[in-house]
């Protein structure tokens, strides 16, 4: 069921059907707020699975699909989202047409289209959902309920550019946010890169120096599995992220080599106390999570 009163069934256009892409496709039709999902994806399997599988009702090349559509959202790598947005505003110019994207960086799409005579029909966002899992097969409904989804740089998007990403938001039941995209993308270095990179590097840790992998299955835990666990995550969607945030990236990657230098520096000192404040510490984190 749609939520929001006076947004009418829109045709959709998503531009990349993967876990993000899809699941958006899942609910925006389940719920009533798309009468048509319009698929545009340069992978002809991810085209027929998205097809066969219902996710979309229609396949296109993206300017048809622009064409035929009332918003557009982009869920490609952050690095093809500022390549192809552009290209969408100068076909959508003059339009009431809107264009979202779904990419966890904003300050370098925002610069691309920054000055942009159709910038205002730009909606920066961010949804803060997500598996460690890629492509259509990844879909699933309900990803997004009661999670927090950012936009950014509300004040340059046209009111009703904005009425729609916000009605689209509504309908998948997720909590809004706003704040810049320099800000956003602080935040995110912190809560949710520092994360994969974390992962990424355990991962490679356990692979470099646990050769038999029967020892992994055998003495993974919960708390390996939990850490670990993004580290499965596609490496061509996150490799553009990080480069793209990387001014804010670096920072935070220097702050975190300070503490596991800290817990280095006690554990060769055989430091207990030392030690035990610095876990007391990081256990304030509970109040946060809880």
């Amino acid at each position: 069921m749609l939520k929001q009163k006076g947004i009418k069934k829109m045709k959709i256009c998503i531009v990349g059907i993967g876990l993000i892409g899809g699941s958006l496709a899942i609910d925006l039709k389940r719920r009533g707020f798309a009468k048509k999902v319009i698929g545009v994806d340069s992978n002809i399997h991810h085209q027929n699975i998205a097809m066969h599988s219902g996710l979309v009702d229609e396949i296109c090349d993206l300017s048809s699909a622009v064409e035929q559509s009332d918003l557009v959202i982009l869920c490609t790598p952050v690095n093809s989202n500022r390549e192809i947005l552009p290209l969408i505003l100068d076909q959508i110019r003059g339009s009431n047409k809107v264009v979202t994207d779904m990419g966890s960086t904003k300050s370098g799409i925002a610069h691309v289209v920054s000055g942009h005579a159709g910038r205002e029909r730009f909606v920066a966002s961010h949804p803060m959902a997500g598996t460690e899992f890629s492509g259509p097969m990844a879909a699933m409904g309900k990803l997004f309920d009661y999670k927090h989804a950012i936009i950014c740089d509300a004040e340059l998007s046209a009111d009703d550019a904005l009425a729609t990403v916000k009605g689209m938001y509504e309908c998948l039941n997720m909590r809004l946010s706003y704040m810049s995209s320099a800000e956003h993308d602080v935040h995110v270095a912190y809560v949710s890169h520092l994360s994969h990179i974390t992962s990424f590097a355990l991962a490679l840790s356990v692979l470099e120096k646990e050769k038999d992998e029967e020892n992994i299955l055998k003495l993974a835990g919960g708390g390996f599995e939990s850490t670990v666990r993004l580290a499965k995550s596609n490496a061509e969607t996150w490799a553009p992220i990080f480069l793209q945030n990387s001014a804010y990236l670096l920072e935070v990657l220097e702050n975190y080599a300070e503490k596991i230098q800290l817990f280095k520096t006690h554990i060769e000192a055989k430091n207990t106390e030392a030690l035990t404040e610095l876990m007391i510490e990081a256990n304030k984190i509970r109040k946060i999570l809880n």
